[in-house]
């Protein structure tokens, strides 16, 4: 039996905003999440809540969106949140190993005003922009935690090769 496509489900009008990860949230799915992120943020709004109950897996791709929207958030006068539920025991591990934890809350209820969630389109962005999301995902992460860098120093490198530019193009 194949595997259920990744589908970020959200409810854009809900107060705190609602996003559910169903499945795996990796670099392939991620532009649309970011794109909502922006879109959502850039209307300010200022409380957002993931739901992580059905996300099987989340790579550092990901996670840098996660943070980078997180970081917008903090910024705002006054700060808005991200805030991350239903994580189980290896997101957990993961958000804390890469510091999200400074910069999102975590905890355990599912945020209300699920009943009227929209799935997200998929992504379809040329490898230039992927490369650059990616990019841009880690740099987030080393904000959050600077022991990051060394983490991702090889991730960074690949990605600036592969994309054909050094990092003041970035």
């Amino acid at each position: 039996m194949p595997e259920e496509a990744p589908v970020f489900l959200v409810n854009p009008y809900s107060d705190p905003v609602v996003v559910r990860v169903n499945g795996r949230a990796n670099y392939l799915n991620s532009a649309a999440m970011r794109e909502f992120f922006e879109l959502v943020i850039g209307q300010g709004r200022k409380n957002i809540s993931i739901d992580f109950s059905n996300c099987l897996s989340m790579d550092s791709t990901f996670l840098g969106i996660v943070a980078g929207a997180a970081l917008e958030l903090m910024d705002m006068d006054p700060p808005g949140e991200m805030r991350l539920v239903s994580l189980g025991p290896r997101n957990l591990e993961l958000i804390r190993n890469l510091g999200l934890h400074r910069v999102c809350s975590i905890g355990d209820a599912v945020p209300e005003g699920q009943g009227q969630m929209q799935s997200l389109q998929a992504d379809s962005l040329g490898r230039d922009d992927r490369v650059r999301m990616i990019i841009d995902a880690h740099k987030k992460l080393i904000r959050c935690d600077e022991s990051n860098a060394e983490r991702f120093q090889d991730v960074l490198t690949f990605m600036r090769k592969r994309g054909g530019w050094d990092s003041s193009r970035e």
